[in-house]
Protein backbone atom coordinates (compact mmCIF):
# COMPACT_ATOMS: atom_id res chain seq x y z
CA UNK A 1 0.00 0.00 0.00
CA UNK A 2 2.68 2.49 0.88
CA UNK A 3 3.92 2.00 -2.86
CA UNK A 4 0.61 2.97 -4.00
CA UNK A 5 0.57 6.19 -1.87
CA UNK A 6 3.75 7.34 -2.99
CA UNK A 7 3.12 6.18 -6.86
CA UNK A 8 0.00 8.34 -6.86
CA UNK A 9 1.60 10.89 -5.23
CA UNK A 10 3.87 11.41 -7.33
CA UNK A 11 2.01 11.55 -10.21
CA UNK A 12 -0.16 14.44 -8.35
CA UNK A 13 2.84 16.38 -7.69
CA UNK A 14 4.16 15.82 -11.01
CA UNK A 15 0.91 16.10 -13.48
CA UNK A 16 -2.05 18.00 -14.11
CA UNK A 17 -4.85 18.02 -16.55
CA UNK A 18 -6.04 20.30 -18.77
CA UNK A 19 -9.25 21.33 -16.72
CA UNK A 20 -6.99 22.21 -13.39
CA UNK A 21 -4.67 24.49 -15.75
CA UNK A 22 -7.68 26.03 -17.25
CA UNK A 23 -8.65 26.61 -13.61
CA UNK A 24 -5.77 28.12 -12.66
CA UNK A 25 -5.09 30.60 -15.57
CA UNK A 26 -8.70 31.62 -14.88
CA UNK A 27 -8.05 32.45 -11.38
CA UNK A 28 -4.71 34.38 -12.57
CA UNK A 29 -2.39 32.12 -10.37
CA UNK A 30 0.47 33.88 -10.07
CA UNK A 31 3.83 32.68 -11.26
CA UNK A 32 2.52 29.72 -13.58
CA UNK A 33 3.68 29.43 -17.19
CA UNK A 34 1.71 27.52 -19.31
CA UNK A 35 4.81 26.37 -21.81
CA UNK A 36 3.64 24.60 -25.55
CA UNK A 37 6.60 22.36 -25.97
CA UNK A 38 5.48 21.87 -29.86
CA UNK A 39 7.45 23.33 -33.31
CA UNK A 40 5.92 26.27 -35.19
CA UNK A 41 3.58 24.85 -37.00
CA UNK A 42 2.06 23.53 -34.56
CA UNK A 43 2.27 26.60 -32.40
CA UNK A 44 1.02 28.16 -35.26
CA UNK A 45 -1.96 25.98 -35.88
CA UNK A 46 -3.46 26.66 -32.16
CA UNK A 47 -2.25 26.90 -28.66
CA UNK A 48 -3.47 27.42 -25.17
CA UNK A 49 -4.17 31.32 -24.39
CA UNK A 50 -0.86 32.63 -22.89
CA UNK A 51 1.42 29.73 -23.08
CA UNK A 52 5.10 30.63 -23.98
CA UNK A 53 6.07 28.79 -27.02
CA UNK A 54 9.55 26.58 -25.97
CA UNK A 55 9.96 24.02 -28.52
CA UNK A 56 11.00 21.16 -26.36
CA UNK A 57 14.97 21.17 -28.58
CA UNK A 58 15.43 25.19 -27.07
CA UNK A 59 14.70 24.75 -23.55
CA UNK A 60 18.24 24.56 -21.96
CA UNK A 61 19.04 27.84 -24.33
CA UNK A 62 16.35 29.40 -24.00
CA UNK A 63 14.54 29.05 -20.94
CA UNK A 64 16.20 31.29 -18.74
CA UNK A 65 15.15 34.41 -21.09
CA UNK A 66 11.48 33.00 -20.96
CA UNK A 67 10.43 31.55 -18.04
CA UNK A 68 11.61 33.49 -14.65
CA UNK A 69 13.02 31.41 -11.67
CA UNK A 70 10.76 30.20 -9.37
CA UNK A 71 8.04 29.58 -11.74
CA UNK A 72 5.51 26.99 -11.68
CA UNK A 73 6.23 25.74 -15.17
CA UNK A 74 3.39 23.09 -16.69
CA UNK A 75 4.19 21.52 -20.39
CA UNK A 76 2.25 20.19 -22.97
CA UNK A 77 2.67 19.23 -26.58
CA UNK A 78 0.02 17.51 -28.88
CA UNK A 79 -1.54 15.41 -26.87
CA UNK A 80 -1.91 11.39 -24.75
CA UNK A 81 -0.20 9.60 -28.00
CA UNK A 82 2.98 12.43 -27.13
CA UNK A 83 5.22 12.39 -24.66
CA UNK A 84 6.95 15.97 -26.02
CA UNK A 85 5.35 17.35 -22.69
CA UNK A 86 7.12 14.76 -20.53
CA UNK A 87 10.92 15.27 -22.29
CA UNK A 88 9.88 18.90 -21.83
CA UNK A 89 9.02 18.34 -18.60
CA UNK A 90 12.36 16.68 -17.89
CA UNK A 91 14.40 19.54 -19.20
CA UNK A 92 12.88 22.02 -16.92
CA UNK A 93 13.54 20.00 -14.32
CA UNK A 94 17.36 19.75 -15.43
CA UNK A 95 17.14 23.41 -15.36
CA UNK A 96 15.81 23.17 -11.49
CA UNK A 97 12.61 24.62 -12.18
CA UNK A 98 9.24 22.96 -10.46
CA UNK A 99 7.88 21.63 -13.04
CA UNK A 100 4.88 19.76 -14.31
CA UNK A 101 2.91 17.95 -17.36
CA UNK A 102 -0.30 18.98 -18.48
CA UNK A 103 -2.06 15.31 -19.73
CA UNK A 104 -4.01 15.64 -22.44
CA UNK A 105 -1.68 18.26 -24.05
CA UNK A 106 -3.60 20.59 -26.97
CA UNK A 107 -5.82 18.08 -28.26
CA UNK A 108 -7.48 17.56 -25.04
CA UNK A 109 -7.55 21.68 -24.58
CA UNK A 110 -9.45 21.88 -27.77
CA UNK A 111 -11.48 18.89 -27.20
CA UNK A 112 -12.90 19.87 -24.36
CA UNK A 113 -14.04 23.18 -25.41
CA UNK A 114 -11.80 25.71 -24.25
CA UNK A 115 -10.71 28.69 -26.23
CA UNK A 116 -7.68 28.56 -27.98
CA UNK A 117 -5.31 31.37 -29.54
CA UNK A 118 -4.36 31.38 -33.52
CA UNK A 119 -3.14 33.99 -35.55
CA UNK A 120 -6.88 35.07 -36.31
CA UNK A 121 -7.54 35.67 -32.48
CA UNK A 122 -9.28 33.56 -29.87
CA UNK A 123 -11.31 30.52 -31.44
CA UNK A 124 -13.43 27.52 -29.21
CA UNK A 125 -14.29 24.13 -31.10
CA UNK A 126 -17.92 22.43 -29.76
CA UNK A 127 -16.30 20.35 -26.61
CA UNK A 128 -16.47 16.38 -27.17
CA UNK A 129 -18.29 14.61 -25.05
CA UNK A 130 -16.34 11.55 -24.80
CA UNK A 131 -13.62 14.03 -22.98
CA UNK A 132 -16.08 16.54 -21.03
CA UNK A 133 -19.44 16.23 -19.76
CA UNK A 134 -22.10 17.64 -21.88
CA UNK A 135 -24.44 18.92 -19.32
CA UNK A 136 -22.40 19.57 -16.49
CA UNK A 137 -19.34 22.36 -16.05
CA UNK A 138 -17.14 19.38 -14.65
CA UNK A 139 -16.77 15.57 -14.28
CA UNK A 140 -16.93 16.03 -10.33
CA UNK A 141 -13.73 13.65 -9.90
Amino acid sequence: MTNAIEHFTARLTFETDVSDVHAALAAGTEDLIVVDSRGAQAWTQGHVPGAVHLPTAEIAARAAGLVPAGADVVTYCWGPGCNGATRAALEFARLGYRVREMLGGFEYWVREGLDFETSAGLTRRPADELTAPRWAVSCDC
